[in-house]
Order: structure tokens, then C-alpha cells, then sequence
């Protein structure tokens, strides 16, 4: 997906997007007002990041000059944290706001979070997948090595119905927990790694070398179809 980062502070921009590449987003910048509407019409970006004080037009101006011709999720960062300033922003249609300094872990969240609302609606999934020895049933929430039935936890059985459903594209942990256990999730990013291992033991024929659920280093997760 591509993201439009608006900021004229340019090291703040430079840090954002090296955050957002990292989880697998195309960056976008831009470092005025002018500048993020010119680019929001020629790029089709999935999420705009726009900061409120800028020169040439500011991101309350910026924005409602994108909402004439697009409904593309907008996330304001503001150095205020006055709740005029934010009731200004949602009218001119800003999705959600960040005050300034924030958390680039937040800031992350927050962006996962509106993509996911802003996706359209998928068709409906069949309800049982197989792959190999692996095979789970939607309905039923029941999984299976071969024949036998495998008892998962509800989290167990969640994350691996989301890797399975998306064979080879690779989950970051981050992604993986915000999406399993939610945004206001707070823990350690390692129970994803504990599932992931708990997974392995219950459905994989040799856990120390899995078949399918599988690590990109560095990166996160998969399942290999």
C-alpha cells in the first residue's frame, strides 16, 4: 500500500518513512501543503499523513482541498494539542489525529488500524482450508493434522486461519498483533513468537523444521502454500 507523509520538518519525515518502509508500505513525501494536494491527485495514495502547520497551505487547507476529490484516509500530526484545533480537523475531514511527539509505535498502529477500515469488504471465505496436513474449518473453529483433531486456543486458531487465508504474504509481528489481539493490545511483541512456536508444536510433523509456517527473517511470518 502507499502512504503520503506531509511534513516540513524533513527529519521527521525521513524517520516516518523509514519506519513505514520497514513494515512493507511505498512512501510518499512531500514537505508543503501544495505539494500533498499535487501529489494526493496524480499518486491515488492508500493513507495520507498530513501535519497541521505548514508552509504555503496548511494541513487544515490541504485537507479540505483532498476531500473534493478524494476520500483516502487522513491521519493530522499537530505540535498542538488544543481540541479546537481537532474539531477543525474533523470538519475539514481528517480520519484521526496524533499530537506531536508521539510514539512512532502509535503512529504505526493508527495507520494498520484505518487501512484495515478503509479496505472494501472481502468476499465470503469458504469456511475450510487445507493445505498438505494442515486443514481448519471456520465454522466449526476446529483444525486438524491429517485426521486428527487438534485443540487450538481461541488466539492459536485466529492467527493461523489469518496466515492461511493469505498464503505467502508475510505478517511483521506488528501487524500480526495489532490484528489478532488489537490495537489497545498492550504485551510484549514476543507473544506473537510464543504462538507462532505453539503453533508449530500442534500442527507442524517436525516442529524444529516446519513445512508451512514458516519465518522470513528479519521480517515476520508466513504459511507457504
Amino acid at each position: 500500500m502507499k502512504i503520503l507523509v506531509v511534513d516540513d520538518e524533513r527529519l521527521l519525515v525521513k524517520g516516518i518513512k523509514f519506519n513505514l518502509e520497514n513494515d512493507g508500505y511505498e512512501v510518499l513525501t512531500a514537505y508543503d501543503g501544495e505539494e500533498a494536494v499535487a501529489l494526493a491527485q496524480e499518486q491515488q495514495a492508500d493513507l495520507i499523513i498530513l501535519d497541521l502547520m505548514m508552509p504555503k497551505l496548511d494541513g487544515l487547507g490541504a485537507c479540505a482541498r483532498i476531500r473534493e476529490f478524494s476520500d483516502v484516509p487522513i491521519i493530522m500530526l499537530t505540535a498542538k494539542a488544543d481540541d479546537m484545533d481537532k474539531l477543525m480537523g474533523f470538519e475539514q475531514g481528517a480520519d484521526d489525529y496524533l499530537t506531536k511527539p508521539f510514539n512512532i509505535l502509535e503512529l504505526k498502529a493508527r495507520v494498520r488500524a484505518l487501512l484495515r477500515r478503509a479496505a472494501p469488504r472481502q468476499p465470503e471465505q469458504p469456511p475450510r482450508l487445507s493445505c498438505g496436513h494442515i486443514s481448519i474449518d471456520s465454522a466449526s473453529r476446529n483444525a486438524y493434522k491429517g485426521s486428527a483433531a487438534v485443540e487450538l486456543t481461541a488466539k492459536e486458531f485466529d492467527l493461523i486461519e489469518l496466515l492461511m487465508r493469505n498464503p505467502n504474504r508475510v505478517y511483521s509481528r506488528e501487524t500480526l498483533l495489532d490484528t489478532i489481539w488489537g490495537y489497545e493490545y498492550r504485551s510484549d511483541i514476543r507473544t506473537v513468537d510464543v504462538h507462532i512456536r505453539r503453533l508449530r508444536e500442534k500442527l507442524e510433523m517436525t516442529p524444529a523444521s516446519p513445512e508451512y509456517i514458516l519465518t522470513k527473517w528479519g521480517v515476520g511470518y508466513y504459511f507457504k502454500a
